[in-house]
């Protein structure tokens, strides 16, 4: 089960009240005042760990509890501190405050923490208020109060690349054959149902993480089919490599697909838009064979007519191809990355 929206209600702990406490003992018959101070409620910390892949935990528990602060003890003692509450989340998760949707945390990186509701301070014992001209205090102060407050989370999954394209446009054959993930493939639509992460190897020890995003179809900034649910993922990633089936035998124009997933992106963000892109044209090995060089020329000259600058070809299933639009999307990452530090 993938789950990439959830709500998550929290509360500190309350901190342990101030002691009121006079010594009582043999030989001191006028023992000073002794209550000790409370404990520290528990934080509820939140904590970026990569081996979390989903939300699907505050499905089944969305209520986290930090543990209260004990009261101050007599001599002078204090309550032990409440434990903290640590909630795992996994990497790409943005946090809003569920009651004024502000942005309050981007859960980016492996340990990250951040505290969510911090415990509440331990009260005083009436051994802080002796004196001199007062020494027989009666006063301590409560443990400070608890906090509580409901978070909405919802996870954006880091890749460096997003495949993209229209159902069946062979992004799972791809990330399978790119990497080791174990995509599910057939020869039907919306065999991705979830996105799938991979990471591609290449020479000199460099890594590329691949994310498959389930198909998109027409409409889909506006709710239709399965891809609008998971558009948020591709705004993290650095690049875009866009899959056409170029084959045409589903009888569909691999320029007007083209088009169609760039008007979603564009309706969804400007972010997508404005996201770099190779364009891949995939299941070159349908194509007859004597026909095949001049086919993908001549598509390839209308796709740069709609503006798509990098325009590639591949057969995902022989892997031909493969390994040179991988080599690309990497210097393209490569070079965002410059360009953003």
């Amino acid at each position: 089960m993938f789950l990439d929206q959830a709500t998550i209600h929290i509360r500190s702990g309350k901190g342990g009240n101030g002691s009121v406490h006079f010594r009582r003992e043999k030989g001191v018959p006028k023992g000073g005042p002794d209550g000790g101070d409370g404990g520290r409620g528990g934080d509820v910390v939140l904590v970026g760990d990569a081996h979390v892949d989903s939300l699907v935990q505050f499905a089944y528990k969305p209520h986290w509890f930090a543990q209260d602060g004990e009261p101050g003890g007599e001599k002078g003692a204090s309550g032990k501190a409440g434990v903290d509450c640590l909630v795992p989340l996994p990497l790409g998760t943005q946090l809003r405050d569920a009651t004024t949707g502000e942005v309050v945390c981007d859960m980016v990186a492996e340990g990250q923490r951040w505290v969510a509701a911090p415990g509440g301070e331990g009260g005083l014992g009436n051994e802080r208020f002796k004196t001199s001209t007062h020494q027989a205090p009666r006063e301590s102060t409560p443990g400070g109060d608890a906090v509580e407050r409901s978070l909405t989370a919802e996870l954006r999954l880091i890749a460096d690349v997003g495949l993209v394209g229209l159902p069946n446009a062979g992004k799972s054959t791809m990330l399978k054959a790119a990497t080791r993930a174990n995509a599910k493939i057939a020869a039907y639509p919306f065999t991705t149902l979830n996105p799938q992460l991979g990471i591609a190897e290449l020479k000199d020890d460099r890594r590329l993480v691949l994310a498959d995003l389930p198909g998109l179809i027409e409409g889909a900034a506006e709710g239709a089919g399965l891809g609008h649910e998971f558009l948020r993922h591709i705004e993290r990633t650095r690049v875009l490599v866009h899959l056409i089936d170029c084959s045409g035998l589903d009888g569909s124009d691999p320029v007007e697909s083209y088009a169609t997933i760039r008007r979603e992106l564009g309706a969804f963000s400007d972010t997508l838009a404005r996201k770099a892109e190779i364009v891949v044209l995939s299941k070159t090995d349908l194509l007859p064979a004597d026909e095949r060089a001049a086919a993908v020329e001549q598509l390839v000259g209308r796709l740069r007519k709609e503006r798509a600058v990098r325009v590639m070809a591949m057969s995902a299933a022989t892997s031909e191809g493969v390994a040179e639009v991988i080599e690309a999307a990497w210097k393209l990452v490569a070079s965002r990355a410059r360009e953003s530090e």
